[in-house]
């Protein structure tokens, strides 16, 4: 996991998270598209990306979105599998999801973290409160995101943010002792 010394403003937007929004195809896979001969269509997920839902939820209480332009039935099926009911499939405009997001759930934009690889996810960058990619996004991302992971997509870029998040939690009640 990422053992960088997190600057304070990233750690303090880190403790403000009650909601993590992510993407999928290059966030929570490697963006790439497989094919069967029969035409079906097969995506990669990380266990450990999963495993980061997990413990966002069960640690902190932190629920997971997945925001996604594409309508893949294999993306609800994995929400499904880790229980995250936030799952918007075929989202062109990210930007108006995440706002009926906040509205609906009545939280702060300083609550959302989103996390993102790709020019269509900047626009929910303008809104979140913190925003990360993986290491291997779009340049125009990277310099735009508040934290740039040292994981890939779909290879722990996601549970990476979501140890950060945690530590970040962990750190603020240790403090507080």
């Amino acid at each position: 996991m990422d053992k960088r010394q997190l600057p304070p403003d990233i750690a303090h937007r880190a403790r403000c998270v009650k909601l993590l929004l992510t993407d999928c195809d290059g966030v929570l896979t490697d963006g790439g598209v497989y094919y069967s001969a029969r035409g079906e269509e097969l995506k990669r997920f990380d266990i450990r990306d999963g495993m980061g839902v997990e413990r966002l939820w069960k640690l902190a209480g932190i629920e997971t979105g997945i925001i996604t332009g594409e309508n893949s039935p294999s993306v609800a099926r994995r929400a499904k599998k880790l229980g995250i009911i936030e799952c918007h499939l075929g989202a062109k405009d990210k930007a108006a999801t995440v706002s009926s997001i906040l509205e609906s759930r009545k939280l702060k934009a300083e609550e959302v973290a989103y996390l993102g690889d790709d020019v269509n996810d900047l626009p929910a960058f303008a809104i979140a409160g913190l925003t990360a990619c993986p290491s291997d996004a779009f340049e125009e991302v990277r310099v735009a995101a508040n934290w740039v992971l040292q994981r890939p997509g779909g290879h722990g870029a996601f549970r990476e943010l979501a140890e950060i998040i945690l530590k970040a939690r962990i750190t603020t009640k240790l403090d507080k002792v």
